[in-house]
């Protein structure tokens, strides 16, 4: 046991708590420096015992980070191949085909909630603004209900669905299951981009944002490069999710034998994005090839680097808790007023993004805080994880990156982008968790 006394246990992690969002929010420290002075500190309050403390906070980081460092960097090569080589604009050509030109808007919004699963959110709405604002002109609407959809739906993707780097860390805080994830992360986030879509329908048409002539004819297609094919372009995604989810489906309803065991192992994350990356690098035309090797994987390495220190961070921060009475206080506390246990991740993801604007950072700091508590919340990892993840997107306002990134590209004023992108992000966050909340009550998650 790390501190025994619960009074100062509960007031030393409130501090930390406090002092986290302090140095994040108004002193404007990097995360990783913010969550790591605090946890540090809370070796000197009196009582601790450092040398368990010192254990804990080894132990938690090599752990977390052993299963989680090389499937974030594989995941992130893949995302630049993707961003690199067209694919991105390549899906969402072929979505507004399938849909239809009359339907851009729900287009847009699809097209939202399949790339947010491989890349991050501010990178994919770069990539497509030329071809929003020509849409939108095109189809004779306002931005708000061209691009607010989409702006959602790649936010709910990008925050619950695994292999973007947030759910792989808080996965792998929780130890969930993580081809489960991928499954019922999918059905709550269709169901909450949808709702970010209806509210795209009924709120855009109110909120002043005209589209701009200045974008139009910046996309790949208008420049007349040449895009891979559909196959081509959705297959680095969809393969490894297949395979993932298929890693799950083996182990629940297959029997044992040679099948089995080959199905697990191309269903392991890194061999699944592995093969991702082989799929993603066959769209590479000569020139890119020179430079697929070094320059995207040294892209996607410093990509990688601060969410896989911050998770670390996190598996310190939940193995220290679980040294102390503090975890099993607060749990038992929720228990006994009878909120619904599943309401604490969700909360707590609400709070990390509010206060620092990362959804990464919400779902790490909802997943850090939940893992140590599961037992006594009656819940699955699963389910911690994708109440973190619904309520690490609520609500999108001006700490947020990803919030400014579309507010100047969309080139909308502070107040309609407040409404927009804030609107939908907690539209699409409600919905999502309120399908989680359904899943979790039937016993699915």
């Amino acid at each position: 046991m790390i501190l025994n006394n619960p009074t100062f246990t509960l007031v030393g992690f409130l501090v930390v708590i406090v002092l986290l969002f302090f140095l994040i929010a108004k002193v404007k420290w990097h995360v990783f420096m913010a969550l790591l002075i605090p946890i540090i500190l809370f070796a000197l309050i009196p009582g601790v015992d450092q040398g368990a403390f010192i254990k804990a906070f080894e132990s938690g980081f090599g752990k977390t980070v052993q299963s989680i460092a090389v499937v974030i960097v594989l995941g992130s090569v893949i995302a630049e191949a993707l961003k690199e080589t067209g694919g991105i604009e390549k899906i969402t050509l072929k979505m507004i085909d399938w849909v239809g030109q009359k339907r851009m808007p729900l287009a847009l919004t699809l097209t939202g909630f399949v790339i947010g699963i491989a890349i991050f959110s501010d990178v994919g709405y770069v990539i497509l603004n030329p071809l929003v604002h020509s849409a939108a002109i095109a189809s004779g609407v306002n931005m708000s209900v061209m691009s607010t959809g989409l702006v959602g739906a790649m936010q709910l993707t990008h925050a619950m669905v695994p292999p973007t780097p947030g759910p792989l860390a808080a996965a792998a805080l929780l130890k969930a299951d993580v081809g489960k994830i991928i499954i019922y992360g999918s059905l709550a986030t269709f169901i909450g981009s949808l709702a970010g879509w209806l509210f795209a329908l009924i709120a855009g048409p109110r909120i002043p944002s005209p589209p701009s002539q200045e974008f139009v004819g910046q996309s790949f297609a208008d420049k007349g490069l040449k895009l891979p094919s559909t196959i081509a372009a959705y297959a680095p995604i969809m393969v490894p999710l297949i395979l993932i989810a298929g890693q799950s489906f083996a182990n629940l309803y297959l029997p044992s034998g040679l099948f089995k065991t080959y199905v697990n192992f191309i269903g392991w994350p890194p061999v699944a994005l592995l093969i991702g990356i082989w799929l993603a690098y066959r769209n590479t035309n000569a020139d890119q090839k020179k430079i697929q090797n070094s320059k995207w994987i040294e892209e996607a390495l410093r990509t990688s680097a601060m969410i896989i220190m911050v998770t670390g961070l996190g598996g310190s921060l939940s193995a220290i808790l679980k040294g102390t009475p503090a975890v099993d206080y607060i749990a038992n506390a929720i228990v006994q007023s009878g909120v619904p246990s599943i309401f604490l991740p969700f909360v707590l993801g609400i709070v990390g993004n509010i206060i620092t604007g990362s959804t990464t950072v919400g779902v790490i700091t909802a997943a850090s805080i939940a893992a140590p508590m599961l037992g006594t919340l009656g819940l699955s990892p699963e389910a911690a994880m994708l109440a973190g993840g619904a309520g690490s997107v609520i609500i999108k306002y001006v700490n947020s990156s990803y919030f400014w990134v579309c507010t100047s590209l969309s080139r909308m004023e502070l107040k309609s982008a407040l409404y927009s992108y804030g609107g939908v992000t907690l539209v699409g966050g409600v919905a999502s968790m309120a399908a989680v909340y359904v899943m979790w009550l039937v016993h699915l998650i």
